[in-house]
């Protein structure tokens, strides 16, 4: 990671973005041989924004962040879609308020249907950061929990939470989430992937 950042940030700095991501998932985590990855995936991601928060990014990609509560299936397939369907051609990223122990199994089933696999993603909180870097928010189901910040443009998207139901239930919440995640994209100027 030092060498990715060399010259943006501070060894001190990439430290400190490791240990808090670790701080983050190790309070509940349930499979502790994991946590030194998801910390370091999670400090990437916050680096990320941070270097585009202050101007050493300036590649001109539209930044998406989805969120929801449990970061556990409605954000997590709306990022998967959103990669594949934007491949390098934008960014997203997604987080929830009060994120979950593990993606929801049937919307991994739901998206691997697709074509999409999911299963590799974590449920993982939003941060400041991470929130003042995307130049879009969407919103599904957080409510107040949601972080508001000035000058960003925010979409609520209404959609049935597919905690607790099974693949037949999750399909027309995932159809819906393809429909409105093609309709940003082309918002944005972004040519989807066939």
């Amino acid at each position: 990671m030092q060498r990715q950042f060399d010259g943006v940030f501070s060894t001190e700095t990439i430290e400190r973005f490791l240990h808090t991501s670790y701080d983050q998932f190790a309070s509940h985590s349930t499979v502790p041989n994991f946590l030194p990855l998801l910390a370091e995936r999670f400090a990437r991601q916050r680096l990320h924004a941070l270097a585009k928060v202050e101007g050493h990014v300036t590649d001109g990609k539209p930044v998406v962040l989805f969120l929801c509560v449990h970061n556990a299936g409605r954000s997590q397939m709306a990022l998967g879609f959103f990669e594949h369907l934007a491949e390098d051609r934008a960014v997203a990223w997604s987080g929830g308020s009060e994120p979950g122990y593990e993606i929801n199994p049937a919307a991994v089933a739901a998206m691997g249907e697709r074509g999409i696999d999911i299963s590799r993603e974590f449920p993982k909180p939003w941060t400041d950061e991470i929130v003042r870097a995307a130049d879009v928010v969407v919103t599904m189901g957080c409510g107040d929990a949601c972080p508001v910040f000035p000058g960003k443009r925010y979409l609520n998207w209404t959609l049935d939470d597919p905690a607790g139901k099974d693949v037949a239930d999750v399909r027309p919440v995932r159809d819906e989430i393809e429909r409105q995640v093609r309709g940003l994209l082309a918002e944005l100027g972004v040519a989807a992937h066939a």
